[in-house]
């Protein structure tokens, strides 16, 4: 049987009724089934007649689920770990973020107040000098050194 449109007409619903045995879901079913057949429009020249048409199909959807199931392992494993390295990498910020706030309460003033004030408070440097009645250029120096007493301590 050299027609394709025939082959796929007579054996559709086999193949698809066998894949969803293997399945138990319609979608996945219909979607190993219309890749079955993409498979053997690609190989029907290989096809030898050895055994019945039906059972060469059976057994590329059958492949072709175990395929399936294989990537999805793969995908699933690899999306775990994703998930695991994201959460420990969140943990290791939360570490580093108490141990920088650690440090920061420990810090004497005017540090403490003019690195809080930039970083958390969002102020400019014109807007620290006003507050402190100061320079730009002392709230920069001061931000600037209080950076560096906070690297001091850190691991």
């Amino acid at each position: 049987m050299t027609d394709f449109t025939e082959l796929y007409h007579e054996y559709f619903q086999d193949v698809y009724k066998y894949t969803l045995v293997l399945c138990k879901r319609e979608a996945l079913a219909e979607e190993i089934t219309q890749e079955t057949f993409f498979k053997a429009l690609k190989s029907i020249d290989t096809f030898q007649g050895n055994c019945k048409m039906r059972v060469w199909l059976c057994q590329i959807a059958k492949n072709t689920y175990f395929s399936y199931l294989k990537k999805e392992k793969q995908n699933s494993e690899e999306r775990e770990e994703a998930y695991f390295d994201h959460l420990e990498e969140q943990l290791i910020h939360k570490e580093a973020a108490f141990q920088i706030h650690k440090r920061l309460h420990q810090l004497e003033e005017p540090y403490k107040e003019v690195f809080t004030l930039r970083l958390f408070g969002e102020l400019s440097y014109a807007q620290i000098a006003e507050l402190f009645e100061k320079t730009e250029s002392w709230a920069r120096v001061t931000y600037h050194r209080a950076r560096l007493k906070l690297k001091e301590n850190l691991p």
